[in-house]
């Protein structure tokens, strides 16, 4: 064996470790993504399950704004589905929902002495507040793990093997702008 087939066995190995170890770094990004949606969709799905109770909560007051309680269901179910099909950009709009309904269940409140004193009504807000916080937190990790999957199938050499082995892009998990924007408190109380 010649020198020259011993350079080119020589810069085979070293490709072929090189294009492994790319590989072996987009499955560990793929990895971190997988459970940092697992870790979004525990939280939601506990948030899920404690909303059925909020809302009876408020249903004992017959006076309470049915239409408030109506749009935080129908958000809730919106949720569900997005998440259970893991249609990020669904579950994106459909958390702003939510959140605005939950919001305006917590403000509209105020309105109701006997509701606010509620010993189920005040540990469901605050169970309810401590996972929506949970939710952010966990939103950011996603969103970090996918940034960090985006960058790397783009870059070269990396692009190389994820198109080789079908690495894709994923989306951010963003919340409505709705979400984002000032809360109207008089339209709250109107």
């Amino acid at each position: 064996m010649g020198i020259v087939s011993l350079i080119v066995l020589g810069l085979v190995i070293v490709a072929v470790v090189y294009g492994t170890m790319i590989y072996n770094g987009l499955v560990q990004v793929k990895h971190a993504m997988a459970k940092a949606w697992a870790n979004i969709d525990v939280l939601l799905k506990q948030r899920h399950d404690e909303l059925p109770k909020l809302v009876e909560t408020c249903k004992q007051y017959k006076q309470f704004e049915q239409e408030t309680l109506q749009r935080v269901v129908e958000a809730r179910s919106r949720v569900q589905t997005a998440r259970e099909m893991q249609n990020i950009p669904a579950l994106g709009q459909a958390e702003g929902a939510l959140r605005a309904g939950l919001g305006q269940i917590f403000a509209v409140a105020e309105a109701y002495p006997d509701l606010k004193t509620n010993e189920n009504f005040i540990q469901l807000q605050t169970r309810i507040t401590a996972l929506e916080n949970g939710i952010a937190d966990r939103r950011e990790l996603y969103n970090e793990a996918v940034n960090i999957n985006n960058v790397r199938i783009e870059q070269f050499p990396d692009s190389i093997v994820a198109d080789m082995f079908r690495f894709g892009e994923k989306p951010l998990l963003e919340f409505a702008s709705a979400e984002k924007a000032d809360v109207d408190m008089k339209a709250l109380f109107s």
